[in-house]
């Protein structure tokens, strides 16, 4: 049985989006309160670095710009001894246009971040120095060619996997038929090159997500537009392809569902790769996962009104190949309030945050997008910190 708690927040406007960071014991919510400006445009995002560089957010906006955020903790002074505060380190100006989606990439790469605007760019930034975080240099500028709306890293760390990204769009201009474009790196030119191209993907993405690769030959990858999307991209092997080129995939779309029947706003993945979730207008949080035929199924619905689910909405449809066939659920939601840590407030309204996937293990796989899908019953344009939630099993921290 799934339980939803509430927070309080005390935001004064709409809330757009939360954000666990990485160990699950903080959260990130933004918001439209207009408190205090730091930007001067809607904030769109907001994500958490991994720990192993301090406690560092970035945000995007309107405004055409991304901002990079640290915490500090008083020391020095008796006063704020223990007490910390977010400082701004630096603001990203390059584009110019709306800062739709922001990305810190995987560990493993280093302290980078990606960009991507709604002139059609993905830039790639890197601090040479993690001890100085006002520095960052642009790596890479990566052409899409029509106006970005999301991306992500694919988490992989094997070496027989190159650093690859997916972006998505949002254009609705008659020309942009493929929402959705695959860039990998290449250690010869070192340069990102497009891959591939998901040409079933016609309809506005509002949301993508790679999955978590433990292990796996392939790689999976969500899309949230209409509907929820999953496709699987298989490495085609190395002789079939161009020497020097990027990988070429054998793409097969493997679920699609239109269980929301409205549009889809976020899909995000628990830390093993197995379990989908994804929000839609509809109010509900479904959670998606394959049997051991790769028959993709809903597992669960979460409603966040704190209402039963009844059976029929709890329907889940497979890959038209494989038909439904989804038991019913019911699933009662209660609610309780949690700490506030601090907050960084912001001018104009936020439109979304992006979550650790470490969290999913420790603390509550669908809270960021249960909030995301409250039908709007949380109001207040700022950054939000929670700490310390009276619901996470201790035994799990």
């Amino acid at each position: 049985m799934f339980v939803a708690r509430s927070i309080a927040a005390d935001h004064k406007d709409l809330i757009h989006d939360v954000s666990f960071d990485f160990h699950g014991r903080r959260m990130a919510t933004c918001s439209s309160d207009q408190s205090v400006k730091t930007h001067s445009g809607s904030v769109w995002r907001v994500t958490w670095a991994h720990p192993e560089f301090g406690q560092v957010l970035a945000s995007c906006s309107f405004d055409r710009t991304a901002a990079v955020w640290e915490e500090i903790v008083g020391e020095s002074n008796d006063k704020l001894r223990g007490q910390s505060h977010w400082v701004k380190r630096t603001t990203l100006v390059d584009s110019r246009t709306s800062v739709t989606d922001v990305k810190f990439a995987p560990k493993h790469m280093g302290l980078m971040l990606a960009t991507c605007s709604a002139d059609g760019i993905v830039r790639i930034y890197e601090a040479p120095d993690v001890m100085n975080l006002s520095q960052w240099s642009l790596q890479h500028e990566i052409s899409c060619k029509l106006s970005c709306s999301c991306i992500s890293w694919n988490p992989s760390s094997s070496r027989a996997h190159s650093p690859m990204i997916a972006v998505g769009s949002d254009d609705s201009s008659p020309n942009a038929m493929a929402k959705v474009q695959i860039f990998e790196y290449n250690e010869n030119t070192r340069k990102y090159a497009k891959a591939e191209t998901l040409m079933t993907v016609t309809d506005p993405v509002h949301d993508i997500a790679f999955a978590p690769n433990l292990g796996r030959s392939f790689h999976i990858l969500a899309i949230a537009t209409k509907d929820v999307r999953i496709f699987t991209l298989k490495p085609v092997r190395k002789e079939l392809t161009s020497s020097g080129g990027p990988t070429k995939f054998e793409i097969h779309i493997v679920a699609q569902f239109d269980n929301h029947n409205s549009q889809v706003w976020r899909v995000s993945w628990n830390i093993t790769g197995t379990v989908l979730a994804s929000s839609g207008d509809d109010g509900c949080v479904r959670l998606w996962k394959a049997n051991y035929m790769d028959n993709w199924k809903c597992t669960g619905i979460l409603k966040g009104n704190g209402s039963p689910v009844n059976g029929n909405s709890q329907q889940g449809n497979s890959n038209p190949s494989l038909g439904p066939s989804i038991p019913n659920l019911q699933n009662s939601l209660n609610g309780s309030s949690s700490s506030r840590l601090c907050l960084i407030k912001h001018e104009v309204p936020f439109e979304a945050v992006v979550w650790s996937t470490a969290v999913f293990m420790k603390v509550f796989p669908f809270a960021a997008t249960i909030l995301r899908s409250f039908d709007w019953s949380f109001y207040c344009s700022e950054i939000s910190l929670f700490t310390e939630f009276p619901f996470c099993d201790q035994s799990l921290r």
